[in-house]
């Protein structure tokens, strides 16, 4: 991919924590100036959920290199929407950390044939299934790259609900994109087979939830006086790592026996820590 066409993709993410009883000032601010997107308008609660499975390698390097502000990192995850089921849409993804902008590589494929290909199947079909794009295949390959290659396991599944927003007035420059995200809940050690379950999850920030606002060129004027006037502090809000921090007694970063210990693809479902 020329260099043109990456700086064309990155992305800027600011991230705040807003307590909740703020929530509907909050809406009421962003109203005059945002839409909801289609997809949430089409949820019966205007929302969304949003389920990730982390992979993770035998140091902890997407851990740690977040913590320690590393300019350059990444993470890998397998992401999916809502309640599916095999037939389900989701992404193989990986998402680029550099320095502050974002780019996020995804492979966007059906639930059945990701769990097949992470179970040795090939990954050469899959742009024929569902009338997925024809980059889905290199970009499979950069995602299954890095799992295999840096020995990576699944390590926390994190789980949130999405309230999206977007520019009423359509800048598709810039495409800003407002997210409320709460009800954070994590488990830890899934197995790829566990991404649409509830069972094991536990509830992380009790009383605040996450505003991202992402962009492509510039933070929209309009929002920094309601940043100003909810007191808000741009700061690091990684749900990552606020699910590893929060399953501390499960998860153990520091230990590079860990993921091969717990960590699978397949097999005995969550947590079988006490096993």
């Amino acid at each position: 991919m020329a260099l043109s066409d990456i700086r064309r993709m990155l992305r800027y993410e600011y991230k705040y924590f807003v307590r909740n009883d703020r929530l509907a000032d909050l809406r009421s601010m962003i109203a005059p100036h945002t839409v909801l997107d289609d997809f949430a308008q089409s949820c019966k609660q205007q929302r969304y959920s949003v389920r990730s499975i982390y992979f993770e390698t035998p140091d902890f390097n997407c851990y740690h290199s977040k913590v320690a502000g590393l300019k350059n990192r990444n993470k890998v995850r397998l992401r999916g929407y809502d309640e599916g089921g095999a037939e389900a849409l989701v992404f193989m993804e990986i998402k680029y950390k550099y320095e502050q902008p974002i780019l996020k590589k995804r492979s966007p494929m059906p639930y059945f044939r990701a769990l097949d290909i992470l179970n040795g199947g090939s990954p050469d079909e899959i742009s024929a299934d569902g009338g997925l794009r024809v980059e889905a295949a290199s970009e499979t390959q950069d995602f299954l790259f890095h799992v295999y290659s840096r020995q990576m396991q699944p390590v926390i599944k994190v789980v949130y609900e999405r309230e999206p927003w977007l520019d009423l007035n359509g800048d598709t420059a810039n495409n800003l994109r407002i997210t409320l995200d709460y009800n954070l809940r994590v488990s830890a050690y899934p197995t790829l087979d566990n991404l649409y379950e509830e069972a094991g999850l536990q509830y992380v920030l009790d009383n605040c939830f996450i505003l991202e606002v992402k962009f492509n060129h510039y933070f929209p004027t309009w929002m920094q006086p309601i940043v100003s006037m909810l007191g808000l502090t741009r700061e690091s809000a990684s749900k990552y790592c606020l699910g590893i921090e929060a399953l501390a007694d499960q998860i153990n970063p520091r230990n590079p026996l860990d993921t091969f210990v717990h960590g699978r693809f397949f097999g005995t479902t969550e947590t079988g820590l006490n096993d």
